[in-house]
């Protein structure tokens, strides 16, 4: 069948569906005959109907109802119930979506399950259906307070409600989103189908008048799917139905070929005896065969399906039976030679009537003690030569419970009239008439039949099409835009030399379910040209609940392709054994669930890959375990496709798969009987990257080398630049508009990518204009590798740049240009040193024979901290001497690419290795500049290279100024748009290189669409001015699409002027307010650490920037707003929670506290952050702090000159509990990035000022009072006046000296033998003096002067 006819049909049966539950509650008027399942009790005044509208029961004549008493154990009788509604709320199933009250609101929600309290509180908010239609996420979670679960389901129910019609029908769902809730419904019924053009005659307006038709939910609670029947006459082990599926209506005659359907649900008749259950069974087959055979018509009886409406279950609903007697079901036939009339019948019937086909019945809650059930069919097919001009008659069997013996009805004919079987009686002109007609159905089946055996007409589908458009989700071509996880089992030994097309997939991780996959199968082959990583469905439960990136990294996901053994490996030592299909479910299913749950949840977003099924052998119940958790983590077959060769494993796989997804839906993401070599062949021939076994490097002598993928692979801390970097694009398949696309990108704000040089070269497209640092940079790279001895053998060239000047796209050039003459690499970031050490010595001596004879490496650092590049640079330094390398021989250039505020500043400082680019265009670059600009105003529309406009007008303030207010012109503050746009601007001004993931960006804008128009939708949310000002991230290194304002300048210009209409503070007390964002798990760990950064931040000359902040810039600018103290501590105190409790924003608040003098809340707050991380050096540094300046506040507005003991108490208590906390720290395990323990010169700051104090109390005013506080501080002695005010005290002060004299001795080794500089990470958590900072020896020189005036004798 065609997909379009097919979906035709589905629709049809669905609307069938309604119709015939109405027609079957109407019907129930017609007695049921003794042998139906059960009886329904109907109204008189639809008698007259019955016969023309009857259900699939069988209606009985006058003679047949005084026939045996029916079997004991037929199913009960069940007659329809009416529900009453409330008539503020009757109708609201009638009524389109927006002409909804607030009552009708309430009573959608009730029907759907919402919870009562929420929907109290939406009809007090008066949300009526217009109102309904626009909600969203954060309103319904901020203003409803709605748990996420809720939530989660009223926008799932609430976008079924808008779903277009044909849609909605084809989910078999009525316009309320429900799926057969309890609701009535008016049903008009028109006899015979009349066409809109007849009018309805009297009996049809008697019809015509409305009945009330009661919808039920399943047994289970699930929404119904409705299936397909297995096919006619046809016996296949791969068919199977699922538990409360439905199937279509029953049915009558149609083309004679088509069979009709009868069902009998056997609910209490399985429970029968086998005598009486035999009795049952030959009862509905035979008059159904016998109603068959004289309507000419193929049919088909199913035992196990709902012929009625019964409690929760649904007309047409899958129940089976259990599958414990098929034997009975089997010697029911047995029944033909009593029944039928002679012998010649009974011969007819047996050809006719086909043997039962049993079908399993498949229940997704099944569990290991659920009885296994099944359908059972009888198919009937009363072919011409068999059934002409005969008329056929059953005496059908009852089993008299009066008699206890099976008895014999008379012998009648039947028929079918419409879904119903009809006995004809014998003395009535009906059975006259019917006669007559049988010569004119023998005809028409002879025609049926004949036209059935002609050839069908070929409407194949363009499986190619289908393919690409599978796999690449729509585009032209496949590229490395999306990530592909492949699922398959055992492959064939013929099948292994067609899997070039995964070669050249950009492959994520791969679940195998073939244990020799490794050493014989398609692991081993694919190992043979890409290196991968053996991973088994454990590794993926992350039992250690590593954060996201941690976990990424510890399994090197994304550098190479994780290779999963679901099913164990052999010759494995691990104990990683095979095990059967029900051992793997007990053992294995719950790990594999969790691992695709982790995957599809936290590490790939959606619409971001698609999971490829390859069905290589006989399919297994674990493999489709792995179908359906991928179906249910997806939400649904969208980024689903299935390639399956064999049409036989295609079958059975379906077959057990429709418990998840449709078997319409199946196909439609299905390749069947299409062999791998003709997938390989297709898949190739649009993919825009094509797999290099091997790529060229340069040597020494001059030639060339090959490095194979695999090896490269391996090197998986660098990005290597090949001389042929490139030449694996299919450019055949790239349209000009695929090229200027790419050109877009980067003219538009973009990080430049190896195909734009590779493009320029090739000339399709403009040249890359070359700045003047590059030329600079080119000169510096020149002097160092033609030196003819080299000075050293690790040389740098440095490259600072502003922000969005385009120093990145220098650095790359340099690459690019110099692929041929050294090899060159870029250093992947996050990468540990000693990694990228091995892999860069590898690199150098690849395929090279003399360690001394090598050509240099070329290392691009980007963004790096200095303490990182010189750890590098001792570590390659190290491995240099260990190899015994001459130290004349050049073997590494580390070209350092920075960020920086100030690069000319940068520059000055070491000009002859380093080269600035800035903002500003030299005179020489702006006619290039500007010629560059107006070629590209031709091609492409101006709005779409922005940055580059702007670069060209060398970002004068004032252009900017004016660009961002004419673009901001007409925007909505209000709108969701601009809110986004504020945060964005807000983390781009202050944290460099941010961003915020589109994923973020949908879950704040409310979208949830997750089909393949899902980037669409994210784009048409935004205003025109937002598509203008944000960039699309589509780094390589980055799975997870982002977004970010187009340039640094632009954002603090957008937010200047944006914070006119809302503050900074309230810009960003919204950001970490907003729980969407927060809570977020795509890009979390990025998105919370841009958070921390920009209230830990700070700027420091060091890294370009103007001065050195005290705190971070965003709460400098706070603290200048009205109120701004209060509103900064506000701030950093919901940043605080908003982080998990971050224990460092917890301490810069308590420095923010004690530096505005509110000592009492510092203390508070550096007491949590020491209850957060107790053994931190900054942390216990910043309680010591706290105390300090406490101290001296108090020492400083001390109004008495000679205080007392007593009022000199809380002074020195203060201090003490400082130098307590500084020894705390002090004890710490110092950090690696510390050299300097800061907390000692806390001490020493302490101890000084408090020997000081204690010389001013009035006991030491004296003549002597200097010799009598040494004898005090040295001694036992206690002077009278002090021995009880300070009882506390005495100890701790007795031990001044001692542990002044250890700590000065501490930091004057320090000063003498490192330096005092620490990593600019803990630069943030500094709380050290400026003089101490870039002082350090004069402030230890007057400290050292004030100890000695106290402790003179003791100063060596």
């Amino acid at each position: 069948m065609c997909m379009s006819s097919y979906n035709e049909t589905n629709i049809k049966v669905n609307l069938l569906l309604s119709l015939e539950t109405s027609i079957k509650m109407e019907s129930s008027s017609a007695e049921r005959t003794a042998g139906d399942d059960s009886t329904l009790t109907s109204s008189s005044a639809l008698e007259n109907t019955s016969a023309d509208v009857a259900g699939p029961s069988s209606c009985q004549n006058q003679a047949d109802t005084s026939s045996a008493p029916l079997a004991a154990g037929d199913d009960s009788t069940a007659t329809p119930g009416s529900a009453t509604e409330d008539s503020s709320t009757a109708g609201w199933q009638h009524l389109p979506c927006d002409r909804w009250t607030e009552s009708h609101v309430s009573s959608w929600l009730r029907s759907i399950g919402i919870k009562e309290k929420y929907i109290v509180k939406l009809e007090e908010e008066e949300v009526t259906g217009p109102v309904l239609t626009s909600l969203q996420r954060n309103y319904l979670s901020t203003t409803i307070e709605m748990k996420g679960g809720q939530i989660e389901h009223l926008l799932k129910k609430r976008d079924e409600l808008l779903m277009p019609e044909p849609n909605k029908l084809k989910k078999g769902r009525d316009l309320s989103g429900k799926s057969r809730n309890k609701t009535k419904e008016k049903v008009h019924l028109e006899q015979d189908h009349p066409t809109p053009s007849k009018k309805p005659s009297d009996s049809a307006e008697k019809e015509d008048r409305p009945i009330e038709c009661k919808k039920t939910s399943t047994s289970t609670g699930e929404t119904l799917s409705v299936c397909d029947y297995a096919n006619f006459d046809q016996q296949s082990k791969n068919c199977r139905y699922v538990k409360h599926n439905v199937l279509p209506p029953e049915t009558g005659t149609e083309n004679l070929i088509l069979p009709c359907h009868e069902y009998k649900s056997l609910e209490n008749a399985h429970k029968l005896d086998s005598t009486r259950l035999k009795s049952k069974v030959a009862y509905e087959v035979l008059r159904f065969a016998c109603a068959c055979m004289n309507m000419r018509t193929n049919g088909t009886i199913h035992f196990g399906i709902m012929d009625k409406i019964s409690g929760t279950h649904q007309h047409g609903e899958i129940v089976g039976v259990p599958d414990r007697r098929r034997e009975d079901f089997v010697d029911a036939l047995d029944y033909i030679e009593s029944c039928f009339k002679d012998s010649n019948q009974k011969i007819d019937a047996r050809k006719c009537i086909r043997n039962p086909r049993f079908i399993e019945v498949v229940d997704k809650k099944a569990t290991e003690n659920t009885v296994k059930t099944c359908v059972i069919e009888y198919d009937i097919v009363p072919t011409a030569t068999i059934v002409k001009n005969k008329l056929y008659r059953v005496g059908i069997p009852k089993f008299s419970e009066e008699r206890k013996k099976v008895i014999y009805e008379k012998k009648v004919p039947y028929r079918r009239v419409g879904a119903n079987t009809r006995s004809i009686p014998d003395d009535d002109d009906e059975f006259v008439c019917f006669i007559q007609q049988l010569s004119e159905k023998d005809e028409q089946r002879e025609e049926a039949e004949s036209s059935s055996n002609q050839t069908a007409v070929d409407c194949r589908e363009d499986q190619k099409r289908k393919l690409c458009i599978l796999l690449t989700c729509g585009k032209t071509h496949m590229d490395n835009s999306l990530h592909y996880i492949v699922v398959t089992n055992k492959f064939q030994p013929q099948h292994l030399d067609s899997i070039q097309f995964l070669l050249d997939m950009n492959l994520f991780c791969v679940f195998d379910f073939d244990p020799d996959s490794k050493t014989s199968g398609l692991c081993g082959k694919y190992k043979e040209q890409k290196a991968v990583t053996l991973h088994f469905l454990g590794d993926y439960e992350n039992t250690d609940e590593l954060k996201t990136a941690e976990f990424i990294h510890s399994l090197k996901l994304f550098e190479r392709t994780s290779w999963i053994f679901c099913n164990g490996r052999e010759n494995f030592p691990g104990g990683e054994e095979t095990c059967d299909e029900k051992t793997w479910i007990k053992t294995k299913k719950k790990k594999l669930i969790n691992g695709v749950r982790l995957i599809c949840n936290q590490i790939l977003p959606r619409s971001s890959y698609v999971v490829l099924f390859l069905l290589m052998s006989d399919v297994e119940q674990p493999l489709v375990e792995t179908f359906h958790a991928f179906y249910a983590e997806m939400s649904g077959h969208d980024y689903l496709a299935v390639i399956s060769e064999s049409k036989e494993n295609y079958k059975k796989w379906s077959s057990l798969a429709q418990v998840s997804c449709e078997m319409s839906e199946l196909h439609n993401i299905s390749i069947v009987e299409m062999p791998l070599t003709h997938v390989d062949a297709t898949v190739q021939s649009i993919q825009l990257l094509k797999n290099q076994p091997e790529r060229t490097l340069p040597v020494y002598n001059g030639g060339e080398c090959f490095i194979k993928t695999v090896e490269e692979a391996m090197l998986d801390s660098l990005e290597i630049i090949s001389i042929d970097q490139c030449n694996e694009t299919n450019v055949e398949i790239m349209s000009e508009d695929e090229i200027k696309q790419i050109e877009m990108y980067f003219y538009g704000g973009g990080k430049i990518d190896w195909i734009n040089f590779w493009l320029a070269d090739k000339q399709m497209c403009g040249n890359i204009i070359k700045r003047d640092a590059y030329k600079d940079a080119s000169k510096i790279l020149d002097r160092i590798a033609n030196c003819a001895k080299a000075i050293r053998p690790i040389e740098s060239v440095n490259i600072y740049h502003h922000p969005g000047s385009g120093g990145s796209t220098v650095a790359r050039q340099i690459l690019w240009c110099w692929k041929e003459k050294v090899r060159c690499a870029v250093v992947k970031q996050s990468k540990e040193i000693t990694t990228v050490c091995e892999h860069a010595v590898k690199l150098r001596e690849h395929d090279e024979r003399d360690k001394n004879n090598c050509l240099p490496v070329l290392l691009l650092l980007e963004d790096r901290k200095a303490d990182y590049i010189d750890d590098l640079r001792w570590e390659l330094g190290n491995v240099i001497t260990t190899k015994k390398i001459s130290s004349s021989v050049l073997c590494f250039i580390l070209l350092i690419c920075n960020r920086s505020n100030d690069p000319e500043r940068m520059c000055r400082a070491s000009p002859s290795q380093t080269v600035a680019v800035t903002h500003e265009l030299k005179d020489a670059e702006k006619p290039l500049f500007s010629k560059k600009c107006e070629e590209l105003k031709l091609q492409i529309d101006e709005k779409y290279i922005l940055t580059f406009v702007l670069m060209s007008e060398g970002f004068q303030p004032s252009y900017i100024q004016d660009f961002v207010k004419n673009t901001l012109s007409d925007i909505d503050h209000s709108s969701p748009g601009t809110r986004l746009l504020r945060f964005v601007a807000l983390l781009n001004s202050y944290v460099g290189d941010s961003y915020i993931s589109v994923s973020h960006c949908e879950a704040s804008l409310g979208i949830t669409t997750h089909d393949k128009t899902r980037n669409h939708a994210f784009v048409n949310h935004l205003s025109d001015a937002a598509k203008l000002l944000f960039i699309h991230l589509r780094e390589a290194s980055t799975h997870i699409s982002s977004i970010r304002i187009i340039h640094p300048l632009v954002a603090k210009e957008i937010l200047s002027q944006l914070s006119a209409n809302t503050p900074q503070n309230d810009i960003a007390m919204d950001l970490i307010n907003d729980k969407v964002l927060i809570n977020h798990r795509f890009g979390r760990d990025d998105f919370l650490m841009f958070i921390r950064a920009l209230f830990i931040r700070r700027n420091k000359k060091s890294r370009g920037d103007p001065v050195d902040s005290a705190f971070s810039p965003l709460t400098e600018h706070v603290i200048t707003e009205r109120d701004g103290l209060q509103k900064a501590v506000e701030l950093m105190k919901t940043a605080h929670i908003a982080l998990g409790k971050d224990a460092y924003v917890a301490q810069q608040l308590a420095r923010l506290l004690y530096t505005h003098l509110r000592f009492e809340e510092a203390l508070e707050w550096a007491e949590e952050a020491k209850a957060i991380l107790p053994y931190d050096t900054f942390v216990l540094d910043t309680l010591g702090q706290v105390y300090k300046w406490w101290f001296y506040h108090l020492f400083d507005t001390l109004e008495e000159k000679e205080p007392s003991p007593e009022r000199a108490s809380e002074i020195i208590s203060t201090a003490l509990k400082g130098i307590s906390a500084f020894r705390a720290s002090e004890k710490t395990t110092k950090k690696e990035t510390v050299s300097l323990n800061s907390s000692y010169q806390g001490e020493v700051d302490v101890g000084c000022r408090l020997l000081k104090f204690l010389s001013s109390v009035d006991v030491f005013m004296n003549i002597t009072g200097k010799s009598e506080l040494l004898k005090y501080l040295l001694t036992d002695y206690i002077p009278e006046e002090v021995k009880e005010p300070w009882k506390k005290f005495h100890q701790q002060l007795k031990g001044l000296q001692k542990s002044l004299d250890h700590a000065h001795e501490y930091i004057s080794e320090n000063l003498i033998y490192f330096q005092t500089d620490i990593s600019e990470e803990d630069e943030e958590l500094d709380a050290r003096d400026p003089e101490q900072v870039y002082n350090p020896r004069e402030w230890l020189t007057r400290k050292t002067a004030v100890y000695a005036t106290f402790f003179l004798r003791n100063i060596g």
